[in-house]
């Protein structure tokens, strides 16, 4: 666990992390990518901690990976990639530089540190973990495949390297219903997010779906009265969910995609009214480029994803503290299966 009496007292001591209205004004052209959820007065208390951070990346040559879920001064003030967690994996293996700062939860930066194991991972805070990805082990892959002899293991990117190198073939929320169709059998097991197997069960009839009991904590809290309750209140309102939400949620809404597929459906629809069922921050990140979009609740707050704060990134690029390690056998095994997963979706995308 940080210390974060010490790791303020050592941060006061090197920089300047007062408040500052005048550094704010200064940096007025990163602020005006958020001022529609971050008020000038927020904005003054964040503004030395970005300065700061944006300062010690080109000392470092480190370049900061953020997810969709992220604080907007997070995601607005200091990232360098923004996306969901397999484009930043991506992303990873382009950048040319030395350090990545991994901004979102643990099996991410574990994913990065898989594909790019020469560069140098660090993670904020190594507690950012995440309830979908500790719900399955190795052992419990094991379990199924006893189970279900013969059928191929589908996963989740988002779960831990032993998970990845434990399966046949990783997915995405945007691929795994294609990912699933091309299996070789006739019975594919899912691993570990019940509600997106049953989601992507329902788009492919062909196949007999199994699936591991694991779900994330913020989209299973949502109930298809929340989402009822709504559109009577706002009846011109369109309900995006991810397919991590249960299916009767899911059948409640008007589209359903990936992370990527939500933001890139707001951006071609352009509703007057939009309700996001997924996590509380992807409406405050996009709510900027469409400002003709009303974001409506409700909305559940990762409490993983917000262990990572403008304080503990400072922190790791300071120290250079949370280097992430990958056992090499684990790294080589789970690489293949992120690997195959990328293959096969070009191929199908051909």
């Amino acid at each position: 666990m940080l210390d974060l009496t010490a790791i303020r007292d050592e941060l006061q001591a090197h920089y300047d992390l007062e408040p500052s209205l005048e550094l704010a004004e200064s940096m007025s052209d990163i602020h005006a990518r958020m001022d529609r959820v971050v008020p000038l007065p927020d904005w003054a208390v964040a503004a030395p901690y970005v300065a700061a951070i944006n300062r010690l990346k080109r000392e470092r040559n480190a370049v900061i990976l953020a997810h969709n879920y992220m604080t907007p001064d997070i995601y607005h003030g200091i990232a360098d990639v923004v996306g969901d967690s397999l484009a930043l994996a991506i992303e990873a293996t382009r950048v040319e530089a030395d350090v990545i700062v991994q901004c979102g939860v643990h099996f991410m930066a574990e994913t990065s540190k898989i594909l790019s194991p020469e560069k140098t991972v660090l993670m904020p805070d190594m507690e950012a973990g995440c309830s979908l990805a500790e719900s399955i082990t190795a052992e419990g892959i094991a379990q199924m495949r006893a189970q279900y002899p013969g059928a191929p293991v589908v996963s989740y990117v988002n779960t831990t390297a032993e998970v990845k190198a434990a399966s046949d073939i990783c997915c995405t929320s945007a691929n795994a219903a294609q990912i699933v169709s091309a299996m070789d059998s006739d019975t594919v097991i899912m691993t570990p997010d019940k509600y997106l197997a049953q989601n992507v069960a329902k788009q492919v009839p062909h196949k007999r779906v199994v699936w591991w009991d694991g779900r994330c904590i913020v989209h299973e809290r949502f109930t298809p009265q929340d989402l009822r309750d709504f559109r009577s209140w706002h009846p011109d309102l369109k309900i995006i969910a991810h397919p991590e939400c249960p299916p009767d949620v899911v059948a409640e809404a008007d589209f359903a995609g990936s992370t990527a597929g939500i933001l890139d459906w707001v951006g071609r629809e352009r509703p007057a009214q939009a309700m996001l069922v997924t996590e509380c921050s992807m409406a405050s990140n996009i709510s900027d480029a469409h400002p003709e979009v009303e974001f409506l609740g409700p909305c559940n707050m990762c409490p993983y994803m917000k262990k990572i704060t403008l304080e503990k990134i400072l922190w790791s690029l300071h120290s250079m503290s949370g280097a992430v390690e990958v056992d090499p056998e684990i790294a080589a095994d789970a690489r293949k299966a992120v690997e195959r997963m990328i293959e096969l979706s070009r191929k199908l995308a051909a």
